[in-house]
């Protein structure tokens, strides 16, 4: 069953994250592949993230479809113009790749080729409307299609939010990205189930899925580091306090069971989970053993 036949039956869905290499070398990309076909109903693949120069994502989804791997194709808006976004897409759909989920991207100063200008022709929204207007059989200039692709379109939202204003703020940008497209959302990683629950109430009215995000735990240090640095990511002193007192050798069981626990804990108040190891990737079977997926 394919990923949006999975959340628009009502069905809870898994998905899960992993990006392409730095070189040639897919050796690492198929094992992913083997190990996660027929346990995840699809799996994000990247597209230059944290503005780090990677092999295509386009080409690493192509070979997900030939592994027997759902894809989910994320696009960023940083490194291409309207004309170039709208070609992959074609490609993509040329290629079995039915899943797209639509990013503006990080600044390219992020990354390791700070010299890089960042294009920013499109961003979120309007790549969406650009999804819809090819699901509808015409390019963004009006002109018409010989083949139409019928993607399934998908977004990000941040759950949590330090002002009422800025949840205000995601709320807006939640409803745009309906109007502009989006068929289902994933959210950025999660780990206050109360905050969770409280986000999943203000936007239940727009029935549209929502996958929350998980990234696994490695370390105290980990923690720290996206609460200083990841917009959108908050993770609890108590959890961060639990990792450190972890001995060296249980923290990745520490941080397998937390990641497992959330999940159960936000199962019941959302649609899907999309689980983003970082570096994990082999380890998603065993969360969602744990979690009783």
């Amino acid at each position: 069953m394919s990923l949006q036949s999975k959340l628009e039956s009502g069905q809870f869905a898994v998905s899960c994250e992993f990006g392409p290499l730095k070189g040639t070398d897919t050796h690492e990309i198929k094992e992913n592949i083997e190990i996660l076909k027929g346990k995840v109903d699809a799996a994000n693949v990247t597209d230059q993230q944290s503005s780090v120069m990677r092999m295509s994502g386009l080409a690493t989804s192509a070979l997900c479809v030939q592994g027997g791997l759902e894809p989910i194709f994320q696009m960023t808006c940083r490194d291409r113009n309207r004309i170039a976004l709208q070609s992959d897409l074609l490609g993509a759909w040329a290629l079995g790749i039915k899943n797209v989920l639509s990013l503006t991207g990080d600044l390219p100063q992020l990354g390791d080729h700070p010299q890089a200008k960042g294009v920013y022709d499109l961003d979120s929204v309007t790549l969406l409307q650009a999804i819809t207007k090819l699901n509808e059989g015409f390019d963004l200039s009006g002109n018409a299609l010989t083949g139409i692709p019928v993607f399934y379109a998908g977004a990000v939202v941040k759950v949590e939010s330090n002002t009422e204003a800025s949840a205000e703020l995601q709320i807006s940008k939640f409803q745009k990205k309906i109007a502009a497209g989006a068929k289902f959302f994933q959210t950025q990683a999660v780990y206050d189930p109360a905050a969770f629950e409280k986000f999943m109430k203000r936007v239940e009215k727009f029935k549209v899925p929502v996958m929350v995000g998980i990234i696994p735990l490695k370390n105290a240090g980990f923690a720290k580091f996206m609460n200083a640095n990841v917009a959108g990511i908050r993770v609890p002193d108590e959890l961060i306090q639990q990792m450190a007192a972890a001995a060296k050798e249980d923290r990745e069981k520490v941080g397998l069971e937390m990641a497992a626990n959330l999940i159960k804990k936000m199962k019941p108040m959302c649609q899907g989970v999309h689980i983003m190891a970082i570096g994990w990737e082999k380890k998603v079977p065993q969360i969602m053993q744990m979690a009783g997926l």
